[in-house]
């Protein structure tokens, strides 16, 4: 058992030896060979003009507080992407059809189902019809192709995400906050970073825990600012959440201005987001990474060995 034993540890040892080998003789050929280094080279995605972090503000409903946020936004020059319920709009509390053309025309409008029913509760029929009847009708009123949307109550489920597969909806955002900046790996699950003021607010006479959900909001937004990795920070909410409570507005205000005017920071509708992003996954890239190929109509910035490409839209460029 013991000569056994032995033999198991010379046959790993002698792997090891030979795996060491290996790598050192194709570190030797790397050297030798600069096209298998330039085949091994990392590719990284940069947002547009080279910035490395994106932010999205994102609000459901429609409700007409909207109008403030929207004005609020402005002022300080941010986008958001506003999910409505068409079939509300012009009822008690939400917005009128007729104004949100004008209204969100920095902005981007997206579908939130036409009646915000759970989609999980509902017919594979039903689901179809909250979703393209809110998308035909808000296409109606802005004028232009509206491709995302976030889930009513922020709930789905694997039938839902099937049934919304072809209906012309690219994202599809939950309330399922992650508090990290990642970028979605799947665009139908998308998880925003975290809730506007994260849980402050949701239980009434809770001053301690609402204190709490307030730092860590802003320490989020702190290390969002503070990261050197690529980052999307991604807040998600509602305007009627503040109501007529000027002091929720001023918050609202504050955290705006710790976001606005910043250069490293690509200010972003959520569909355009996802567009850039595809662009960058379908750069056509040569094998030995010597020229890439942008068959989309957007500018893709990458970076490569510290250094920054910008690769046009429609054209090949060369890397060395």
């Amino acid at each position: 058992m013991i000569l056994k034993n032995g033999w198991i540890i010379k046959i790993q040892t002698m792997k090891k030896i030979t795996l060491l080998l290996l790598l050192i003789a194709f570190s030797a050929t790397a050297q030798t060979n600069p096209e298998i280094a330039k085949s091994a080279i990392n590719v990284e995605m940069l947002f547009p003009e080279g910035k490395t972090k994106a932010l999205i503000l994102s609000y459901d409903d429609g409700r007409t507080e909207d109008r403030q946020l929207v004005k609020l936004m402005n002022k300080y020059h941010l986008r958001g992407t506003f999910h409505l319920n068409s079939n509300k709009l012009g009822t008690a509390n939400y917005l009128d059809k007729g104004e949100i053309k004008e209204l969100f025309n920095r902005h981007e409008v997206s579908v939130h189902s036409a009646n915000h029913p759970n989609l999980p509760d509902i017919s594979k029929i039903s689901v179809i019809y909250e979703i393209l009847e809110d998308r035909k009708e808000l296409e109606r009123l802005m004028g232009y192709p509206v491709r995302g949307m976030a889930y009513p109550f922020g709930n789905t489920n694997e039938v839902v995400i099937e049934t919304i597969n072809g209906l012309g909806i690219e994202y599809a955002r939950t309330v399922g906050d992650s508090y990290n900046f990642e970028i979605p790996k799947d665009f139908l699950r998308w998880l925003p970073t975290m809730h506007q003021f994260a849980k402050a607010n949701w239980e009434p006479n809770q001053p301690e825990k609402d204190k709490k959900e307030l730092e860590l909001f802003y320490k989020k937004i702190d290390d969002f600012l503070q990261t050197k990795e690529l980052a999307v920070l991604d807040i998600w909410g509602h305007s009627w959440e503040m109501g007529t409570d000027q002091k929720k507005w001023d918050e609202t205000e504050k955290f705006f201005t710790l976001l606005s005017n910043n250069p490293a920071i690509y200010y972003t509708k959520q569909i355009d987001l996802v567009d850039y992003i595809n662009a960058f996954r379908n750069l056509k890239f040569a094998v030995d990474k010597n020229s890439v190929t942008n068959t989309s109509a957007i500018n893709v910035y990458i970076k490569i060995n510290n250094k920054v490409f910008k690769v046009m839209a429609g054209s090949t460029m060369n890397l060395f």
